[in-house]
């Protein structure tokens, strides 16, 4: 995970920046780019990784960046896939990508408080994240604070 968790996004490459630095809602269209980005990311992986000699940590960075914005319901994209479908290391990057996201300013956002975004992590549990997963993430709590206040 250490490895391949960098490479999430990777896929944003292939977005325009009027898209990824939009401060607003996007339309449908826009959130269609900004969707592809998982797939092509995942793409773009295989073939820079095409070489590599570790077929583990290849098939990693691949469903971390094709597979971290599915949801546990189901409701995600690009696939649509649930529950344990979800390749467990995408489940894992899916809640650490919501909670930077939600914890760092962002060109459409402030900032969220500790409290606010771990309640928000904790109200997806069985929707949006894996419950298992989400708990023990939870657990983690002052660790990632520590981290968070460190890097300030």
């Amino acid at each position: 995970m250490i490895k391949v968790a960098p490479m999430h996004d990777l896929g944003k490459v292939a977005v325009d920046d009027v898209i990824l630095r939009k401060p607003g809602k996007f339309t449908d269209e826009e959130y269609n780019m900004m969707k592809s980005h998982s797939a092509e990311g995942a793409r773009m992986i295989r073939k820079v990784l095409a070489e590599v000699d570790d077929a583990a940590m290849m098939e990693a960075a691949v469903n971390v960046a094709h597979f971290h914005h599915e949801r546990w319901d189901g409701k995600g994209y690009p696939e649509g896939i649930s529950g344990e479908t979800i390749p467990m290391e995408a489940r894992i990057m899916a809640l650490a990508d919501v909670f930077d996201a939600l914890v760092s300013k962002r060109c459409y956002k402030e900032a969220f408080g500790f409290d606010r975004a771990f309640n928000i992590i904790e109200e997806g549990l069985g929707t949006q994240f894996d419950p298992v997963l989400g708990k023990l993430f939870l657990e983690c709590r002052p660790e990632l604070e520590k981290l968070y206040i460190e890097m300030e």
